[in-house]
Parts: structure tokens; C-alpha cells; sequence
């Protein structure tokens, strides 16, 4: 992936990069939103970080079935429940990453479904 960043606009404010360009040859793949639910009981976990890493452990899921990992995700679409949980989601978001950073969007809606924290929403870039 090739990383794109310009000194012309604002900086990141958390653990995400200005834009990026897929290299090689390939298919975005899309995933619908992922909230904290645990597969196995259908319920939501509890608290934001148990919710968060459910949440990427279910995406990693998905990605899984198109032979992809984390680090094929080039955009994540972050809702937050509570925008004051802004700084506290980058910390586990960053940790989820590692080094790996994708292009991002986070802000807070009104509700999320079944109760939820957060929801992520990614897209992944397939190499053919």
C-alpha cells in the first residue's frame, strides 16, 4: 500500500493515515458494520474495549472467509456511541493495528443497534 500524506493538510489525530493507494492489482472488499456481539451467545459484550475487540475479532472473521487479515483494511468507518470515548477507542484501535494503519472516519451517532458503543464499518483491498 502506498501511504499518502501532504504537509497541506491536517495532520491525523489518531491512529490512522491521510489517504492510501492499494498497490498491486485488485478488489475492494466490503464489510457491513461489526458491533461487540459474541458469536456464540448473540449478546453484546460489555463495556467499550470488550466491544471494540469483539467487534475486530468479527471482522476479522469476515475477512477471513476472502483469505484476508487486518492488515488488507484500508478504510474503517468508526461510529461511537459517546464521542467523549473518542481518545479512549483510539487506544484500542491502535493496539488492534499495531503498525498497520488504515484511512478513517470516527464520529458519534444518536444510537447504535442492539445497545452498542461502537460500530465499525471497513473495507479491505483484495490482491488478485
Amino acid at each position: 500500500m502506498n501511504i499518502l500524506t501532504s504537509s497541506h493538510a491536517p495532520a491525523a489525530v489518531g491512529p490512522y493515515v491521510q489517504g492510501i493507494i492499494p498497490s498491486a492489482p485488485g478488489v475492494p472488499v466490503f464489510l457491513s458494520g461489526q458491533v461487540g456481539l459474541n458469536p456464540i451467545s448473540n449478546t453484546l459484550v460489555e463495556g467499550l474495549e470488550a466491544q471494540t475487540r469483539q467487534a475486530f475479532s468479527n471482522i476479522e472473521a469476515v475477512l477471513s472467509e476472502a483469505g484476508l487479515t487486518l492488515n488488507d483494511i484500508v478504510y474503517a468507518n468508526v461510529l461511537l456511541e459517546d464521542i467523549n470515548d473518542f481518545k479512549e477507542f483510539n487506544g484500542y484501535y491502535a493496539d488492534v493495528f499495531g503498525d498497520h494503519r488504515p484511512t478513517r472516519a470516527a464520529y458519534a451517532v444518536d444510537k447504535l443497534p442492539l445497545g452498542a458503543l461502537v460500530e465499525i464499518v471497513v473495507i479491505a483491498w483484495k490482491k488478485f
